[in-house]
């Protein structure tokens, strides 16, 4: 049974279609401070958010086996993969599992150590977790992808200096007498 229900479709940014799922699912990775090669996705179906709860979710045609070579470990998405994410964490993760010897462990959370020391941590339901340099799960950004990120980056930029120049114009103004 699907946990993503079309009522919460109606609060969320929607997407469907690979090419603009994947962009979204890299660029969400990349506001919340985990590493871009985290979910490697192929043919997504659909993938939303819900920015008020955090919640997330990416339907793909078939599930998928990837093995991040850095580490020598084989990952299992299923068709559906939920979490909550917030910075530096995902929560509540679910189609997600691991190979551990020879079994197939459902995994719950990830998360950068704290304080940052370049490890990722991956959590089981039972509480078991692994750490591992964050390198391991970042992947190769193309010239399109720098190009997107220099104008996210100006955005943020534009932004931030709206914030001061709003803040400033406020502390100069004299309450009235």
């Amino acid at each position: 049974m699907s946990l993503v229900t079309e009522q919460l479709k109606a609060n969320a940014e929607f997407y469907q279609g690979d090419d603009i799922c994947q962009e979204k699912t890299k660029l969400l990775l990349k506001e919340v401070g985990l590493p871009n090669g985290l979910l490697p996705l192929h043919d997504i179906i659909e993938c939303g958010i819900v920015r008020e709860t955090g919640f997330v979710w990416l339907k793909q045609k078939k599930s998928i086996t990837h093995k991040f070579e850095k580490i020598g470990k084989l990952v299992t998405y299923a068709t559906e993969v939920t979490a909550v994410v917030e910075p530096g964490k995902i929560k509540k993760l679910t189609g997600v599992k691991t190979k551990e010897l020879l079994v197939w462990v459902s995994l719950s959370d990830i998360y950068l150590d704290d304080p940052p020391t370049g490890k990722i941590t991956f959590q089981t339901p039972a509480g078991l977790y692994r750490s591992f340099p964050c390198s391991a799960f970042e992947v190769e950004e193309t010239k399109h992808d720098k190009e997107e990120n220099k104008e996210v980056k100006e955005v943020k930029a534009a932004a931030n200096s709206e914030t001061k120049e709003s803040k400033l114009v406020r502390s100069q103004q004299r309450p009235y007498s």
